[in-house]
C-alpha cells in the first residue's frame, strides 16, 4: 500500500494534471493539461470570464507548494475580496487531496504553511504589502490588467534569484498596462494562452449569445472574445499611438 501511494505522489508530482483532477478539478479543459504539464518561466493567459482562472491558480500554487519544499508561492490580486476567493479555492482543492499528502503546521485567513516548510501566502495589489517578500518560487498574478504597473515592477526582483515562475492570468482591460504591454510586445521570453468563452465547454452557445445582446458588442468584445478594445474614454487608439512613434527623431533634450 505505502509503495502505491508513493508511486501515485510521483506521478502527482511530475504531472500538474494529474494532480488537478485529484484535487477536485474533474476533468480538466485540454487546454488547462497543457498548461499544468509546461515547465515554461513565464506564462500569460488571456481569459475569457467563468473561463477557470481562479481555480486553474489555485491547483498551480498547490502543486508547487506540495512538491517543492521550502517553497514561496504568492498569489496576488487587485484586491484583498479576490484574494479571499483565491484562497479560498486552494483550501478547497487541498481539502479534497486531504492532509496526509502534506500536513499543514499554520493556517490563517491568507496563508498555508507545510510541514516541509513551502509556504503559500495571498495579497491585494498593493506594493505595500510584498516588500518584505523574496525568492518566489511562484507569483501567480489574477486578474493582472487590474493590477497596477508599479505592483509589477515590485514583484519581478523576486525571481531574479530563485529563478521561480511568474504566471499573470487575467481578462482584458483595455490597451494599457503591464499585462497589456507584455502580451503584445513582451517578446518570445512569455508562453502565451488566450481562452475566449466559446473554447469553454461549460458556457452554453445560447446564454453567450443573450449576453452579447445584454451588454453590448463593446463589453462583449472584452470580457468574453478576450480583445484588447479601445477604452471608451480613450482619445486615439493604441495602434495610431505606436504608428506616430519613431527612432529615426533625436529628442529634443536628449543632452541634458
Amino acid at each position: 500500500m505505502a509503495t502505491a501511494e508513493l508511486g501515485q505522489d510521483l506521478a502527482m508530482a511530475l504531472d500538474g494534471a494529474l494532480f488537478a483532477r485529484a484535487a477536485g478539478l474533474l476533468e480538466p479543459d485540454p487546454w488547462q493539461v497543457g498548461l499544468l504539464r509546461s515547465s515554461a518561466q513565464q506564462k500569460i493567459l488571456l481569459m475569457s470570464r467563468q473561463a477557470g482562472k481562479s481555480t486553474l491558480s489555485s491547483v498551480l500554487g498547490l502543486h508547487t507548494a506540495i512538491f517543492q519544499p521550502g517553497s514561496l508561492v504568492l498569489c496576488l490580486a487587485p484586491a484583498l475580496r479576490q484574494s479571499q476567493e483565491l484562497f479560498r479555492k486552494i483550501k478547497s482543492a487541498y481539502a479534497e487531496l486531504g492532509p496526509d499528502v502534506c500536513p499543514v503546521t499554520k493556517e490563517n485567513a491568507l496563508e498555508l504553511e507545510f510541514d516541509h516548510g513551502s509556504r503559500i501566502v495571498c495579497l491585494p495589489g498593493k506594493e505595500s504589502t510584498i516588500r518584505g517578500f523574496s525568492g518566489a518560487a511562484l507569483l501567480l498574478v489574477d486578474e493582472a490588467s487590474r493590477v497596477p504597473d508599479e505592483l509589477y515592477q515590485a514583484v519581478r526582483p523576486m525571481l531574479a534569484v530563485s529563478g521561480g515562475q511568474i504566471v499573470l492570468l487575467s481578462t482584458p482591460f483595455g490597451q494599457r498596462g503591464f499585462f497589456h504591454r507584455e502580451w503584445t510586445e513582451g517578446g518570445p521570453g512569455w508562453e502565451r494562452l488566450k481562452v475566449r468563452a466559446v473554447d469553454v465547454p461549460r458556457i452554453p452557445a445560447a446564454w453567450l449569445a443573450e449576453e452579447r445582446a445584454r451588454i453590448g458588442d463593446w463589453w462583449y468584445r472584452q470580457e468574453y472574445d478576450c480583445e484588447f478594445v479601445t477604452t471608451e474614454d480613450q482619445v486615439f487608439s493604441y495602434e495610431a499611438v505606436m504608428g506616430a512613434l519613431s527612432t529615426e527623431v533625436q529628442p529634443l533634450f536628449g543632452g541634458m
